[in-house]
């Protein structure tokens, strides 16, 4: 019996359909996507970035790239910036240790 690896090709293909249905599924719940397509958006950019960020997404149209990255745009969170904004919140007086 030889051994499955455990990631490769189809592992990371469903990991990212996954993470795609979850953040459409987050933009729906927020009322960003749905039905109504009512706006175009137009632009230039290198065929090797739309080919790239595709690859990347595991998307094949370009609507659904775009979609998606605004979607991220759009939901991400900014845990970053909040926990850079606390820096020296906790006075250096309190006893961190265990």
């Amino acid at each position: 019996m030889s051994a499955r690896p455990r990631y490769g090709p189809k592992s990371e293909d469903a990991v990212a359909h996954a993470r795609n249905k979850l953040v459409f599924d987050q933009a729906r719940a927020r009322g960003l996507i749905g039905a109504a397509k009512d706006a175009r958006l137009s632009g230039r950019v290198s065929a090797s970035l739309i080919e790239a960020a595709k690859d990347r997404a595991r998307v094949s149209s370009d609507t659904e790239l775009l979609e998606l990255a605004l979607s991220k745009l759009v939901l991400e969170d900014d845990f970053g910036a909040k926990l850079l904004r606390r820096k020296g919140a906790i006075p250096s007086d309190i006893d961190l240790e265990f």
